[in-house]
């Protein structure tokens, strides 16, 4: 590898795949086995859900809200829930919430749009960072005098860091090389886990777009678990990890650009998969008892509870009535406020008002996402 200098475009950056002593190193396969045992339990315990796809408003949301503040962009949960309790409230939502929720969506959409073209392709990675950030723009142009900087901020402009490749065709050529990687398993025929590993790498050292690379990346390798298989559900919890272990997230990263140091990075990786497979498998779990727990008293003591009502609580944590008048089927004000309050009565849901707003709370779900 040629010395690198971080002031200038990393042109020199190597096509993937890394160095076979990479796929054959003990350290790295004995790590590879135990995040792979922990990933295929989240696949098990998403299974035991009534519905994986309430996870959309629980351990996706959590996702979301995580990833955006590796970025420094942080909101309450309670911004959170109220804007995915209520449309109108959603676009009322402060604009750090609403990052929060264009990569949820981004999440999902990529998720929807993969499931029809079952691989990890341009048009995707491109869709995805449009939707994280509100845009039409694509790859960054060959000019873009693009840097990352340390500590940057409005007001302090901090050091060089890091200068992704740049130049005409360069960007385009790079990507083409990682997504050949990522799908032509004949070629690569790399663990997918240990390739999502080092995928992540080469696309947050290509530094596609403008803008919104590190979130559009996560939300990558989730897609790409989904895609071989790993994952039923783009539901792992990664960005958590990443976020309490940030300066070795970065430290790692900037090791295999500095030093062609590959194998901290990728046992960096595996450990947050792994540890990250057990943090969404004690939610999952979690969520689970508390649901039939609840759905156990709700039938006790309100005679018109049942299974398709607790699931629907158990969807997000701010319930509208709406919710419950939908599944119910009433719409009489005077029968939905008793039923509301037959929910109160039996301590499921807690009232909340909020000037004209009133929302009823499911305070175990809370408990457990925020524990």
């Amino acid at each position: 590898m040629p010395p690198y200098d971080r002031t200038k475009p990393f042109n020199d950056l190597p096509m993937l795949p890394p160095p076979e002593a990479i796929e054959n190193d003990p350290e790295i396969l004995k790590k590879l086995v135990l995040a792979s045992r922990a990933l295929a339990m989240v696949n098990s315990n998403v299974l035991r859900l009534p519905n994986p796809m309430m996870l959309i408003n629980t351990i996706a949301l959590q996702e979301a809200k995580t990833s955006t503040e590796i970025e420094n962009i942080f909101t309450t949960e309670d911004e959170l829930y109220k804007a995915i309790s209520d449309t109108a409230q959603e676009e009322r939502a402060n604009p750090s919430t609403k990052e929060v929720l264009k990569y949820r969506e981004a999440l999902w959409e990529g998720f929807s749009q993969m499931q029809s073209d079952r691989n990890v392709n341009l048009n995707l990675v491109v869709k995805i960072f449009q939707q994280i950030k509100d845009t039409s723009a694509g790859l960054r142009s060959p000019q873009a005098q693009i840097v990352i900087r340390q500590g940057q901020s409005e007001f302090r402009t901090g050091d060089i860091i890091y200068t992704p490749p740049r130049g005409e065709g360069i960007v385009e050529r790079l990507m083409s090389n990682l997504i050949e990687y990522l799908n032509n398993d004949g070629l690569y025929p790399t663990d997918p886990l240990l390739k999502m590993c080092i995928a992540h790498y080469q696309f947050e050292a290509i530094h596609p777009f403008q803008d919104g690379n590190g979130r559009t990346g996560r939300i990558l390798n989730l897609l790409y678990l989904v895609n071989k298989d790993l994952l039923s559900q783009p539901v792992l919890y990664l960005s958590k990890y990443i976020l309490l272990h940030k300066d070795e997230y970065y430290f790692t990263l900037s090791g295999v650009t500095q030093r062609g140091s590959w194998k901290n990075w990728v046992l960096y990786m595996l450990d947050a998969v792994e540890q990250t497979a057990r943090l969404t498998n004690r939610l999952i779990h979690e969520i689970i008892t508390q649901m039939e727990a609840t759905l156990e008293q709700g039938r006790k003591q309100i005679k018109w509870y049942n299974k398709e009502m607790n699931e629907a609580l158990f969807s997000q944590p701010y319930i509208r009535t709406k919710t419950v008048s939908d599944i119910v089927g009433k719409s009489s004000r005077t029968t939905i406020t008793k039923y509301m309050d037959e929910l109160i009565q039996a301590r499921i849901l807690t009232p909340k008002k909020e000037g004209t707003q009133l929302y009823y709370i499911n305070e175990d779900l809370i408990r457990i996402l925020e524990g």
